[in-house]
């Protein structure tokens, strides 16, 4: 429904990001420009001017979700109950009223007393209804206290809170005058029309613009003034000479083909390719998991010049690629082999109305022939019943806002035998909640067979890379090559191999550095600062100049550790040029701490200690629990030979940020290093407590406990990270280490018989020879 919420979470992570500038070809029949006669860039011109002569369209955009997505408080717009109604949670009472003509919101405001605010506008309509409260310095912050808009029956008509079982108070980023819920950065992109954020970072305030504040035509057709212009030159005779009507860029498919079932077939196919992604680009600039990366957008562009889209990360989505977190649709669009065929999304919805080309089954059947699929015989489920809807099985819902259902995109089909194998879930599981995956596996087999539609899935390799399987490498690395496979899944086992680098890395990355996709490349250009500086050079150098911006922004991150001289002299200036593109990456984000913390980041990097300073500071008085920059600012500290500097950042972190493992382990690991071991063992015993999953905290804790002489405890706390985290080479190295030391090579021997299973190290192979005759291994 809208983006304000958990995407910016109590911790997240700045990152070297990504995106481009890419000119606009004119079209093959475009007349060339008449000498001398540059044409004024397009502008907005507002819904109303389209509507007068688009008036179907226009009817079918009215009472959308598109025109209710953001509106003036009004009795036609305000759905939820203002009559002096209140909700308790964590203490505070809100109370919801009217006066005169005003709705207000008495609540908790940023210093945790109760304060009156006017509702500024209504955000969103269906099936959940937020508020936007106005905070100074042009800030509009999403109410967490939202309106159930679904019927009394549903459970709806009620107020509810977003956030139902977390303590969420005034200081917590989550808060509604927080920065998770500020709407000029969060939400407003694809809530409002022509958006200008307008941020100002001398006065840290927003002066936020738009020329229509729902998603008006011009939010995906683009400025219409040289359409309006062109539309009032044919109607007095003098029509211009352009293919594409005055619009800014080609929407509609233009290929001439159609989607049409072949005698005998059971699926209908399309007689040509659609002549570009553009519609599905449009919609994924918001129907999607992403990062915006630059203010200008063009339409037209592929998405990836102007957003960062998130790919199949562990948190957002399953190994098998299934929705988890609230990623949208676009991410799960892009695996389905409905994609693949080239459905887009006005196939199946209504562009204007947004509403389904048809009810229930009836869309599916538009292609699908309904005397094969629409019966029992195909779905073994009662005719009529929910579970005989065709989204049942292949697009399974998933809630998020508390109420708003949605459905996976991926169209896959059911798959329990991965779930058994790997705990995904999987639609039929959904509803038979008492069986087991086995269960379900083994009624498909009934039903259609054991050699079933198992289409090879990239979900064990995925989630062989997740879990630090022995055998990651060579998984990843095949669903990497896999044409076959969708291209977020060969990107995203991409990203993966990063932390487990195999031999054929090189040549992988060699590969998919030309492929295609701009998600491959960027993938790839990520996953080369695994190799050693001459590698990545020669493989990320070409690509800043690649023509797509989130790319180049990619091989710019593993290429600023490269020391300067080893870079080729025109490659340097290709970086220097990127560099200056990062910035502006960043400043178009500079109301966000994440994005002062990537500048302080780059400038470390660079060796400007002092710059570096300044934006990590700024990110810290932005957002005070933003636990990164605490982490940046002690390591410029420490490499300017301040590590009291660095300890005292990180200790404010820890007092700002309660509970954050990664600042426990660096406070611990400063404290080593000026040699106070006995005031560091409780620092990195609280991170690995906190953190008992990233086997690094355990591993770094066993060799502070053994250094210190507690080789026994060492060894115990090796171990359970050991049976919490197979397949870390360290862990094991360490552990048959120190029970050599203690005289146990019985008890050395199974971590050596690990080690060599996790890296084939043929010495470690002797060793476990000479563990197995009871001597100690030579040198």
């Amino acid at each position: 429904m809208n983006r304000c919420g958990r995407g910016a979470g109590r911790t997240a992570r700045g990152a070297l990001l990504a995106l481009l500038i890419a000119t606009t070809a004119p079209a093959a029949n475009d007349p060339p420009p008449s000498p001398g006669a540059v044409a004024p860039p397009a502008h907005h011109l507002g819904a109303a001017a389209c509507a007068a002569c688009h008036e179907r369209e226009a009817k079918l955009w009215r009472g959308s979700h598109h025109d209710h997505a953001m509106e003036t408080p009004t009795p036609a717009t305000v759905r939820g109950d203002f009559s002096g109604t209140t909700f308790s949670k964590d203490g505070v009472t809100t109370t919801l009223l009217r006066r005169g003509d005003k709705y207000v919101v008495r609540t908790d405001g940023p210093d945790g007393a109760l304060h009156d605010y006017v509702v500024k506008y209504t955000f969103g309509w269906d099936p959940l209804q937020q508020y936007l409260l106005e905070l100074p310095g042009g800030r509009l912050q999403a109410l967490s206290v939202a309106w159930d808009a679904r019927p009394k029956a549903a459970g709806g008509q009620r107020w509810f809170h977003l956030y139902p079982n977390e303590k969420v108070d005034h200081a917590d980023v989550l808060h509604w005058t927080g920065p998770a819920q500020n709407w000029n950065h969060m939400c407003a992109e694809c809530h409002s029309t022509n958006l200008a954020k307008g941020y100002d970072t001398k006065s840290d305030s927003f002066a936020t613009t738009w020329s229509d504040p729902n998603v008006a035509c011009e939010a995906c057709h683009g400025p219409g003034s040289a359409h309006v212009a062109w539309a009032e030159a044919a109607k007095a005779g003098k029509p211009a000479s352009d293919p594409r009507k005055g619009l800014v860029f080609e929407l509609r498919d233009t290929s001439g083909g159609a989607w049409t079932l072949a005698e005998g077939a059971s699926i209908a196919r399309r007689t040509k390719a659609p002549s570009s992604d553009a519609q599905l680009e449009t919609c994924g600039r918001c129907h999607s998991r992403r990062a915006q990366m630059w203010s200008a957008y063009e339409h037209g562009e592929p998405l990836a010049q102007t957003h960062r889209v998130s790919l199949l990360e562990a948190g957002l989505y399953e190994a098998d690629g299934t929705i988890r977190d609230e990623v949208y649709e676009y991410g799960s669009f892009v695996q389905s082999r409905m994609h693949a065929a080239g459905v887009r999304c006005s196939d199946c919805h209504d562009p204007h109305s947004l509403a389904l080309r048809a009810p229930g089954n009836a869309v599916c059947a538009q292609c699908h022939l309904p005397g094969t699929y629409d019966v029992p015989a195909h779905h073994h489920h009662a005719a009529g019943e929910k579970a005989a809807q065709c989204v049942s099985c292949h697009m399974p819902e998933r809630v998020y806002m508390g109420v708003d259902r949605r459905h996976d995109h991926a169209f896959r089909v059911p798959r329990p035998d991965i779930s058994a194998a790997l705990g995904t879930p999987n639609a039929c599981n959904d509803c038979h909640t008492g069986e087991s995956a086995r269960w379900a596996s083994d009624a498909l087999d009934r039903w259609y067979g054991a050699q079933r539609a198992r289409r090879s899935s990239f979900a064990p390799d995925l989630h062989a890379g997740r879990t630090g399987a022995p055998d990651a490498p060579a998984r990843l690395e095949r669903t990497a090559r896999d044409r076959a496979q969708p291209a977020i899944a060969r990107a995203s086992a991409i990203e993966l191999l990063a932390a487990h680098p195999g031999p054929a890395t090189l040549a992988l990355l060699r590969e998919s550095l030309r492929d295609p996709d701009p998600l491959v490349r960027r993938a790839a250009a990520g996953a080369a600062v695994v190799l050693e500086p001459e590698d990545r050079v020669a493989l990320a150098a070409p690509l800043l100049r690649d023509p797509v911006r989130t790319v180049r922004i990619e091989a710019l991150g593993s290429l600023l550790d490269v020391p300067r001289e080893s870079i080729p002299a025109g490659s340097r200036v290709d970086l220097d040029r990127t560099i200056v593109e990062y910035r502006a990456v960043q400043a178009t984000n500079a109301d966000r701490a994440d994005a002062r913390a990537n500048l302080g980041a780059l400038e470390a990097r660079l060796g400007n200690t002092g710059a570096a300073r300044t934006e990590l500071d700024a990110a810290i008085r932005l957002q005070p629990a933003f636990a990164p920059a605490y982490e940046n600012l002690a390591e410029v500290e420490r490499r300017a030979g301040n590590e009291q500097a660095g300890e005292a950042a990180l200790r404010r972190g820890v007092a700002a940020v309660p509970g954050i493992a990664s600042l426990h382990h660096a406070l611990g690991l400063s404290l080593v290093r000026q040699k106070r071991i006995a005031d560091a063992l409780p620092e990195l015993e609280r991170a690995s407590t906190l953190a008992p999953q990233d086997a690094r905290y355990a591993y770094v804790l066993g060799v502070a406990l053994h250094d210190t002489g507690q080789r026994g405890r060492a060894v115990q706390v090796l171990a359970e990270a050991a049976q919490r985290n197979p397949g870390v080479p360290e862990i094991y190295a360490a552990l048959v280490q120190y029970e050599m030391e203690g005289g146990n090579p019985a008890a050395a021997l199974p971590w050596a018989r690990r080690l060599h299973d996790a890296t084939g190290d043929p010495h470690v192979g002797a060793m476990i020879e000479s563990l197995r005759a009871g001597a100690p291994p030579g040198p």
